[in-house]
């Protein structure tokens, strides 16, 4: 299909937004959509200046969430060069291994997992347990050292006073206060309006705030932040999300494209699972975290296709009293169930892993939804990026009518309206 892509086309100058949503190692997904936006953007460029054709980004804001939090800054860093952001981020998430993500061996695993484990079994007998106080079930310290080597901080920071970005937002939920809070870098104090339980913060974003966004409860350790004088501990940033596309419309997105990271409304059952079978620890877990990292996007799109509705039986003075602008949204998510893909690679999982997964009920697929979001695994994580690569290729049609236009008039197309 790219040899389709027509030569004569301009990107189009709306702002655009880019929201990633979390997902541990589904995250990949998501870097293989991005690898096929810029080999389509690299064909359709072929008609323009060659001095724009490398450096210009189609994505001058950038919203991440969780391990979409890392993605997102990894792209931002590099917002000068799209091509180079998106290269660097396949070369990441094709050679990855769990060793560059938690510690995978087998002395790390007893220390967290296995005591984790023991207190919840075995707590109420030891008097000592009260003392233990487990922190988590894997230790990612070294994810730091792998967020230091993807996310280039000054280079995000020249980016921004050049223009070649607008603004880089990432969530995180606080344990103490409840709070979801949208960590945002950009020149500009954007004026948010107050809501319940969702604060705006103006940051430089750093390796604190994306090891935040992406503890998975439960898994990974939270991380202490301050906000204004008071020190807080951080989890992932999609626990308590309500509407993950809200931030990039805040900062002035006309268009929004959304990359998910599971299939929206995953219907049936895995043929792994025994739908009559008590449900085992893992799959509750898993079931959990699709709640987490999947339903909040579900629901906001839900509303934007009630606030497109409502908006059609308006007239342009009501919209503008009632306060809705027309935005546009593509949606892409995965044409297959992750945790399906999953169950086919368990065996590539660290044997202390494994055996920690075993013990929480994952044998047999029974945990492939819990397991594919500690994945990070290259045999995995390379069937992702060529499953995104392969969903947006499909789509090729939308996705250039999204960030490009032709010379020719483009035929009218509904607004798609949300609230801001």
């Amino acid at each position: 299909m790219l040899d389709q892509v027509p030569d004569r086309v301009q990107l189009r100058s709306t702002p655009a937004a880019l929201v990633l949503m979390g997902g541990g190692a589904r995250a990949a997904y998501q870097v293989g959509v991005l690898k096929a936006i810029a080999a389509l953007l690299r064909e359709a460029r072929r008609g323009l200046d060659p001095s724009i054709a490398r450096g210009h980004n189609p994505f001058p804001i950038v919203v991440g969430t969780s391990a979409g939090a890392i993605n997102a800054t990894a792209l931002a860093a590099r917002a000068d060069d799209f091509q180079e952001s998106v290269a660097q981020l396949v070369n990441v998430w094709e050679n990855i291994h769990a060793e560059h993500v938690y510690r995978s061996d087998l002395l790390a695993v007893v220390r967290t997992g296995a005591r984790w484990l023991t207190l919840l079994s075995l707590g109420w007998l030891i008097r000592r347990s009260l003392r233990l106080r487990p922190r988590s079930l894997l230790d990612n310290a070294p994810l730091a050292t792998l967020i230091e080597r993807m996310c280039d901080r000054q280079r995000l920071q020249r980016a921004l006073e050049r223009g070649h970005l607008r603004a880089l937002a990432v969530t995180a939920s606080g344990y103490g206060s409840g709070r979801h809070v949208t960590f945002y870098q950009s020149l500009d104090d954007y004026r948010f309006t107050a809501r319940q339980q969702r604060v705006y913060v103006h940051a430089r974003i750093g390796v604190e705030h994306l090891l935040a966004s992406s503890a998975i409860p439960f898994v990974f350790p939270a991380v202490p932040l301050a906000v204004g004088d008071a020190v807080e501990h951080y989890g992932d940033g999609s626990m308590r999300q309500i509407n993950p596309i809200s931030p990039a419309l805040h900062m002035g997105a006309q268009r929004v494209l959304v990359i998910g990271a599971g299939q929206i409304g995953q219907p049936g059952v895995l043929s792994q699972v025994d739908p009559c079978a008590y449900p085992t620890l893992a799959q509750i877990a898993g079931h959990a975290m699709s709640t987490i990292f999947l339903d909040a996007l579900a629901s906001d799109i839900e509303r934007l296709e009630k606030m497109n509705q409502i908006a059609a039986a308006l007239s342009a003075e009501q919209r503008q009293a009632l306060g809705l602008r027309p935005v546009e949204a593509l949606v892409i998510a995965p044409s297959q169930r992750l945790d399906g893909i999953a169950a086919r690679f368990l065996t590539c999982l660290p044997r202390p892993v494994r055996a920690l997964l075993d013990a929480l009920g994952a044998g047999s697929g029974n945990g492939a939804a819990l397991a594919s979001y500690l994945m990070f695994e290259a045999p995995f994580t390379r069937v992702l990026v060529d499953l995104g690569f392969a969903d947006t290729i499909c789509r090729s049609d939308e996705v250039l009518a999204f960030l490009t236009e032709r010379s020719e008039p483009r035929p009218a197309q509904p607004p798609r309206v949300v609230v801001v």
